[in-house]
């Protein structure tokens, strides 16, 4: 060492230690900007990926659940035992056949009565429950052809209630009901869908067809891209997680409200028990997958958490330049 070195009073100046000085932190400060720039991305991966879930569960429901006649029939075929949807039925069927009988009678308190009670009755049987699946079919499968076939004429979406008639007959007729075979059955066109909604439930059912296989998927990439660019990706497992159950609760959050929503918009005529069984029995698939996303989502989250709980801990290193701890000596 030089005179020129050291200092005043004769002690020598120590060398700074690599990493001091003004430049000595500036590859620290780029490893945090980059960890920040790769959680702020992380954030938004798995956030778009758990808003993402509950709606491709709603497209997945409405494309394979809905769309499906034979899945539709299945769900729907318990409803002829149903209590409300036989008193619905009863009530439709019944003021229908007064008013076919004699208009002036449908308000009279003694035929009214006696028809409701009489088609009350044949609720409760084996042909009701035919006719309710075959029914349910026919106007399924009509709807459905006039949903896929852009090419088809426009006009509203009718149903030939003949094939329904036909099964009835047949099935009085096996249990020996009188007059059976006297039930006339001939072409009967009956408009299930307006003219003027047609396009655009063609239009939404499209959508949904598409969004139901390309919505799960983009979730599930978009979560694993999420974890992987992480910089702490067990915490970002945790986030995956918990915004899953979110988007659970909140599915079947929804569910509930689009119930007191149909209800509360149906006409008065409408047998709203009725109404609110069918519509109990279509989202019960719904249901249960807000649940399972709900109920994973919380095991994601609380394994990964104890996971990195069970973690040993790392002593911090001392930082450069620091004196060493003193060392005790036996004596």
């Amino acid at each position: 060492m030089s005179p020129r070195d050291e200092p005043p009073g004769g002690v020598p100046r120590r060398p700074a230690p690599h990493g001091d000085g003004p430049h000595g932190d500036a590859p620290h400060r780029r490893e945090r900007s980059r960890a920040r720039l790769r959680d702020a991305l992380s954030a938004a991966l798995v956030a778009l990926a758990c808003l993402l879930a509950p709606c491709g569960a709603i497209a997945a429901w409405a494309a394979f659940g809905l769309a499906d006649t034979g899945r539709y029939v299945s769900t729907v075929a318990p409803l002829a035992a149903d209590p409300d949807v036989r008193d619905a039925v009863a009530d439709a069927v019944g003021d229908e056949v007064v008013r076919a009988l004699d208009p002036e009678a449908a308000a009279g308190p003694a035929l009214g009565p006696f028809v409701r009670d009489a088609v009350r009755s044949f609720t409760g049987t084996e042909a009701f429950r035919t006719a309710w699946e075959a029914g349910n079919r026919a106007v399924h499968d009509a709807v459905l052809r006039a949903l896929r076939d852009d090419t088809a004429a426009p006009g509203p979406v009718t149903v030939d209630l003949a094939p329904v008639a036909a099964r009835v007959r047949a099935r009085l007729a096996a249990d020996h009901v009188p007059f059976a075979h006297r039930i006339p059955v001939g072409p009967t066109e009956v408009a299930v869908v307006p003219a003027g909604e047609v396009d655009g439930l063609r239009e939404g059912y499209h959508v949904l067809d598409a969004a139901a296989l390309w919505l799960p998927l983009a979730t599930v990439v978009l979560a694993a891209a999420g974890i992987a660019v992480a910089a702490c990706r067990r915490r970002a497992l945790t986030a995956t997680g918990l915004g899953t159950a979110l988007g659970g609760a909140l599915l079947a959050l929804a569910v509930a409200l689009g119930r007191r929503l149909t209800l509360a918009d149906l006409p008065d005529r409408i047998h709203r028990p009725a109404a609110g069984a069918v519509y109990d029995a279509l989202t019960a698939g719904l249901r249960t997958v807000s649940w399972l996303l709900l109920a994973l989502g919380l095991t994601v989250a609380l394994a990964s958490w104890l996971t990195g709980r069970r973690r040993p801990g790392r002593r911090a290193a001392p930082p450069v330049g620091a004196p060493a701890p003193p060392s005790r000596s036996r004596v």
